[in-house]
């Protein structure tokens, strides 16, 4: 089982955050602030949708029998 999706929904609200309150350049027909808030807001759905299934996973190995010894 792979946790990569926790980081990289770090790395997205990080991201987002910095676009959001950081950066004072301006961009013809795109408002930076904008783009950030709809990238953290992305970030913290997939950490959601990470922990979600990160917990369903573990809840669904626990109730599996064993594996036969060798």
């Amino acid at each position: 089982m792979t946790y990569g999706g926790f980081g990289v929904s770090i790395f997205l609200v990080a991201l987002g955050a910095i676009l959001r309150y950081a950066v004072t350049a301006e961009v013809a027909g795109i408002d930076i602030g904008t783009v950030g808030l709809i990238i953290m807001i992305a970030g913290v759905v997939l950490f959601l949708l990470t922990l979600f299934f990160t917990i369903s996973a573990q809840r669904s190995a626990a109730g599996r029998p064993p594996p036969p010894g060798y």
